[in-house]
Parts: C-alpha cells; sequence; structure tokens
C-alpha cells in the first residue's frame, strides 16, 4: 500500500530495501560452517554490527561531473564555432530536430471538449472555470482571467505552475495571472499533473497517497520509463492543449500569445519553448541555468526536468530557449536561488550571441531580482514590462493591487478533484500502454534476445582486460572465510567495481589461480554487508566449498554508495535517483552501465582462468546480473534471489516500490525479464523467490 506521505513513502522503500538484501543473520550455527569459514555467531544470532564498507562514496558525483562537463565543451564548441547569421538559423534548426527526439512524437490532438463550470466576476476582470480533455478523459482544470471592458481581442498567456500542492491556486501563481488581466491580458493558469485539482493517487481525504507535487510526479513518471513515456512531454502537452484552448477563444489576439511560469512552471516554459512554435513571447522564471551547474551543486531535478537523450543530443537549457529564436524572451532569476545563478547568467551569454547573429541581440532580455526561489513582485513586473514591450497592450508595469482568492473558490471540478470526473490517471495510460506492447512483443531468444539487450543497455563495447587495484587488507569483516582481499576493477575510466576475494589463508596478491570455476556474487546493496548477514547467501558459499568465492559491487551501491545531494540515499529524490535521471540523459539507462561493470569484472576473472563461473545474485543485483548472464558465455550456472518477477509487473501495477536505478527506458517494446529468465535455464538458472512490483 502506498503511504500517505512522502517521508512514509521513503519509510516503506527502507524497510522493503532491508527485507530484500540486509535482513537478521540466522539459521546458521557455528558446528554447521566448515572449518575455514569464519567467525559465524550461534543460531538466531546477529554478528557484531558494522557499517558497510563504502570507501568510494563520491565516485558516482565524480564521474558524472566529468561526463556532463564533456557534453558541456562540446555543445560550447559548436555554439561559439557560428558565424554568421545562415550559421545560427541552421543551428536554431537542428535544436528544434533534436528536442523533437527527446519529446516526440506528441500524440495526435483529440477534442478538448471544453467546458465552463464557473465564472467568478470582479472588479476589471473575470474568472471562469475551465476544464478540457488534453488526452481523452484525461481531464485539465484550468482558470481564464478575462479583463472586463476590451473591444478588440487581447494579447494571450497560458500560466504554467510549480511545484505548488494548491497547483494554479497558490498565491504567486494567481498572483500573476491576475496581474495581467489587470493590464489587458487573458491570462489561462493550469493545474499540473499531480497538483492542485489533478491528483493521480488521491487518498479521497484531499490529500496524496504518495505526496502532492514531486512525489506523484517520479511515482506516475519513472513508471512511464518503461513504456517509453516521458512525463516531461505529458506535461508539455497540457501546455500544447492548454494553447488550443486559449487560441479558440475570441477574446485573444492570436499574434500574440506567451507563456510564463516559474520553478517547474519555469521548466515547462523552457520546454514549451522549445516543442511549441506559436509563441509570440517568453518568460521562464527561476529554472533556466545549465546541466553542468545543476550536476556539480548536486542538485536533484524532478523527472520532468530530465528529457531522455538530452545530455547525449547535447542540449542545454539554453537551447530550448534558442528554438524560438530570435522571437522575444526574457529570463527571469533570483539572487539568492537554489538554482544558481551563474548558470542563467552563462545561458543568458550563450542566448545572446545567437540572437546577435540573427540581428535581434535586443529580443533576449535577463532580469535576476534580489530575492530567494519564487515569482516575486519583482520578477513579475519585469514579465509584465517584457511583455507590455512586444504586444503595446499596456504602458502600466507596477503591479496593481492585488485580490488573492481562497482555492475552493476556483475549483472547476466537482470537490476540486479531477477524481470526481472519473478522470484517467497518467498510471491508466502507463498501463494500457504496456498490454499493447505485450500484445505486440514477440518472445526472444538466443541471439535475438542479446541483440535486444545490447540495444536497449547502450554499453560501450568491451576490449581488452581491466586494469585494477589491490586495496589494503581489512579487520575481520565477519565475512563467511576468515579474510577478504579487496580488488578495484576499473571498468571504464574513473568507474571503479569493487571485488572481494574469499579466502581461507592470507592473501595479498592478484587474484590466484585455481581452475576454471568460481562464484561472482552481485549484491542487493551491499556485497559486505550481505556477505555477514543472509544465511541464504552463506549457505550456498558453504555448498559450494572449495570453489573460489569472489563478490562484486558495480558502481553506485556497496563500496561507491553516493553520499552526495544533501539526502539519504534512500530518498525518492536523493543520490540514486539524481544519478539515474542523468543516465536518461545521457542515453545510457543506469542499469546498463550495472551491467557493464559486471561484464567487465567477468573479463578481469577471465583473465585469472575463470571461464566456468556461477553468478549468485538478490534483489537490485539481480536484473544487471541476469542480463549479463544473458551476454555472457562465462556463465554457467545462475542463481537469484528475490528476483524482479517482470517490468511488465511494474508497469501494469499502481503501487510499486522499485527505483528509477532499476528501471529499463523502453523496455517493454522489446523484451521482458521472463525472456531472461527462460534463456537462462540452460544454465541451471535456480531462482530463490521472487519479488512483484511491490519489492517483496
Amino acid at each position: 500500500m502506498i503511504e500517505t506521505t512522502r517521508h512514509d513513502l521513503l519509510m516503506n522503500r527502507r524497510e522493503i530495501f532491508q527485507i530484500a538484501g540486509l535482513g537478521m543473520f540466522g539459521g546458521l550455527t557455528a558446528s554447521s560452517l566448515s572449518p575455514e569459514i569464519g567467525q559465524a555467531a550461534e543460531a538466531g544470532e546477529r554478528p557484531p554490527a558494522m557499517p558497510p564498507l563504502n570507501r568510494f562514496p563520491r565516485m558516482m558525483q565524480e564521474f558524472f561531473t566529468e561526463q556532463v562537463r564533456q557534453v558541456e565543451e562540446r555543445s560550447l564548441a559548436r555554439k561559439y564555432g557560428l558565424q554568421t547569421k545562415a550559421d545560427a538559423e541552421a543551428f536554431v534548426a537542428s535544436i528544434r530536430e533534436k528536442i523533437q527526439a527527446c519529446f516526440g512524437p506528441f500524440p495526435e490532438k483529440t477534442p478538448l471538449n471544453p467546458r465552463v463550470t464557473g465564472v467568478i466576476e470582479r472588479d476589471v476582470y473575470t474568472i471562469e472555470k475551465v476544464i478540457f480533455e488534453s488526452r481523452p478523459n484525461f481531464w485539465v482544470t484550468a482558470n481564464l482571467y478575462l479583463p472586463k471592458g476590451r473591444t478588440a481581442p487581447a494579447p494571450g498567456v497560458v500560466g504554467t505552475c510549480g511545484h505548488s500542492s494548491n497547483g494554479k491556486a497558490y498565491a504567486g501563481y494567481q498572483a500573476f495571472a491576475q496581474g495581467l488581466a489587470r493590464l489587458g491580458y487573458v491570462a489561462l493558469i493550469f493545474d499540473p499533473i499531480g497538483q492542485g485539482e489533478r491528483l493521480q493517487y488521491p487518498d479521497g481525504r484531499g490529500g496524496s497517497r504518495v505526496g502532492i507535487g514531486v512525489p506523484e510526479h517520479l511515482y506516475a513518471g519513472n513508471q512511464q520509463i518503461l513504456v517509453g513515456e516521458f512525463f516531461g512531454s505529458w506535461r508539455a502537452w497540457d501546455g500544447i492543449r492548454a494553447l488550443d484552448y486559449l487560441l479558440t477563444r475570441e477574446e485573444v489576439d492570436s499574434r500574440f500569445v506567451g507563456v510564463t511560469g516559474n520553478s517547474g512552471g519555469g521548466t515547462m516554459t523552457t520546454w514549451l519553448c522549445g516543442v511549441e512554435p506559436r509563441w509570440a513571447m517568453a518568460a521562464p522564471s527561476c529554472f533556466v541555468i545549465t546541466f553542468r551547474r545543476n550536476m556539480e551543486n548536486e542538485l536533484p531535478a524532478d523527472i520532468e526536468q530530465c528529457p531522455p537523450k538530452a545530455l547525449a543530443l547535447e542540449l542545454d537549457h539554453d537551447d530550448f530557449i534558442a528554438a524560438m529564436a530570435p522571437k522575444p524572451v526574457i529570463l527571469l532569476g533570483q539572487e539568492k536561488d537554489y538554482f544558481d545563478v551563474r548558470g542563467l547568467k552563462e545561458a543568458h551569454a550563450r542566448l545572446r550571441r545567437l540572437y546577435g547573429l540573427l540581428g535581434a541581440e535586443e529580443n533576449i532580455g535577463l532580469f535576476i531580482g534580489p530575492d530567494y526561489h519564487g515569482y516575486s513582485k519583482e520578477l513579475r513586473e519585469a514579465m509584465y514590462r517584457w511583455f507590455n514591450d512586444v504586444t503595446r497592450v499596456s504602458q502600466a508595469a507596477a503591479e496593481p493591487e492585488l485580490v488573492i482568492e481562497e482555492d475552493q473558490t476556483l475549483w472547476c471540478a466537482p470537490g476540486g478533484q479531477v477524481a470526481n470526473l472519473s478522470s484517467r490517471t497518467v498510471f491508466s495510460f502507463t498501463r494500457e500502454k504496456s498490454q499493447t506492447l505485450a500484445q505486440r512483443r514477440e518472445k526472444k531468444t538466443g541471439d535475438a534476445l542479446r541483440h535486444a539487450l545490447l540495444d536497449i543497455l547502450k554499453m560501450p563495447d568491451r576490449t581488452g582486460v581491466p586494469e585494477y587495484r589491490i586495496l589494503r587488507p581489512l579487520p575481520n569483516r565477519n565475512h563467511p572465510y576468515k579474510r577478504t582481499l579487496s580488488y578495484a576493477v576499473e571498468t571504464e575510466p574513473n568507474i571503479w567495481a569493487v571485488v572481494y576475494y574469499l579466502s581461507g589463508e592470507p592473501w595479498m596478491s592478484r587474484p590466484p589461480r585455481l581452475g576454471s570455476r568460481a562464484l561472482l556474487y552481485v549484491p542487493h546493496l551491499s556485497s559486505d554487508a550481505e556477505l555477514r548477514e543472509e544465511t541464504w547467501l552463506r549457505q550456498l558459499i558453504q555448498e559450494e566449498a572449495g570453489v573460489p568465492c569472489f563478490a562484486c559491487d558495480p558502481r553506485g551501491i556497496g563500496e561507491s554508495m553516493p553520499n552526495t545531494c544533501g539526502v539519504d540515499f534512500w530518498d525518492p529524490y536523493g543520490p540514486d535517483y539524481f544519478y539515474a535521471a542523468h543516465s536518461l540523459m545521457l542515453d545510457r539507462p543506469y542499469v546498463g552501465q550495472k551491467t557493464f561493470d559486471i561484464l567487465r569484472v567477468l573479463d578481469w576473472l577471465a583473465d585469472s582462468g575463470y571461464t566456468g563461473i556461477h553468478l549468485v545474485a538478490s534483489g537490485w543485483g539481480v536484473i544487471p546480473a541476469t542480463l549479463a548472464a544473458v551476454l555472457s558465455e562465462q556463465v554457467v550456472q545462475v542463481t537469484l534471489k528475490n528476483a524482479l518477477t517482470s517490468y511488465t509487473g511494474i508497469a501494469e501495477t499502481e503501487t510499486y516500490n522499485w527505483p528509477l536505478s532499476c528501471l529499463l527506458p523502453n523496455v517493454l517494446s522489446s523484451f521482458d525479464l521472463p525472456d531472461c529468465y527462460r534463456e537462462l535455464e540452460q544454465k541451471k538458472l535456480k531462482i530463490l523467490d521472487t519479488w512483484g512490483a511491490a519489492g517483496g
């Protein structure tokens, strides 16, 4: 069951993770272990508590920072290589194509079926309560602010909301919509998915079962990855359809339609500049910086803010604005924002040069307010001035006196929730697409399956034997054998998979050459902790007595579990999510990176003669281990504990507890895990319990 709050969701996930691989040690007695298996506890007792080893806690941060820096360097080389107006025009055209590759294709437009469910009369404007369908039976709630007394059509503005729990009713967002109306604009502001009246997981008491805003976005958006959808595209599509509705109104001058929003609404404003050509002007607030600054500053971003392939295509925030060039855009920010103002100035400088080549340098503006994150009065007034310069609708730029409405006054749907209109949810579309893909998908075996894996995983080529370091011996860690030697195997530049060799004798050299057979364990979370605490694993190692035993922490867990981003690893918005999301933008799925680590460790073991590997894995580690086992001829036996039953199960279950780091983009268009399990039956596959969507 999904818990009520984000904190409770985090605790629920923690409990599942503990069940998954860091459980109580019990069931073995000292007498049941072979003599060289060290220092077991009495039956039912836990070994002395030890924090798991983590000698490379910043490895992932430094690796991804370098990746993003390299992307930025290539991007800047191209931008600053532009010399003529023709160069700039060709650049803008290419940027639009790249953005479409990230966001498209969008669905076909279907009837909006708009309704006005109520009207609020105020002194110089009215507010219409509007609902429309951006997709069939997928309702959007919006407020349309109409100035009174105009005889000619007025400029129109679509307002996009940031991560406010009450969406369009948030005071700062009411303020800019009302301010625009008082200055003579028609303003349409709509609720984002997962906020305001559009909760996807309503609890029946006005709240969300997973948490309003970011938690709902992550919960619905991460799941969409499996079927090749991007939550940011869904959010942008709502904005496109909001513009479609605005342009149906006779009160609107179609020559002058703009878009503005703050924070998450600044994100949507930026994305909409890139995907929708009909805007005449734009003003994104408190979002535009650079991907590099966010990465270096360890600042996670909502899944909607991480377009798939964006970094691989060398796109940055400024490129989405460039797609509108040379139309007028002002970038708004705050001096004290957590969105680094240096990045905002860098983005503006790049755009100013591009606009200059296009002969329209005056059309790209910048205003930095003195305050903290938010669409403050200073920023709103900068937006009014900018839009007035474009439209000439008003000479005034000072914000008139505002009257903020109660949330309920602005509600458009019965009871303030589209669920009461039987609106479809994002999940319902995800489940439907998964079912459609399953009907189309052919079961793959042999080379066809391996080619499908390679296509989805997007791994680099493997050549040669990896370099490695021999780490200094550690005090007794209460592993099954008395001594453990650690190796740091460099699977790619600056990425180290830490491999343990369990030994009954002192060992400080390269891996021993003891025949062709070996056991390699891939953990759920930590080889160190699980070798110490997992009864089933110790029993399995005992059964393999005499066979060299190794364990491997792929990147991002165990010895390289990141301690970055200022929040706990377990947080749904924490470092595990942070690097998985950047992997999507780099077009290198995190699962594929972990699979690559395992394959490189297998290459390393082969150099010592181990060509008959019994690959053992649990929990999260099952997924990359399974994929590596299908791809590697070295693996001759496979044992899996707590194997995920299927990606289909996650895609078609509303409540799930698998993180983004375990999900493969668009996997269900090609294959599913049961295809891999069937393939591994010829490698003596044994599964010791399965996990479904709930994780255990």
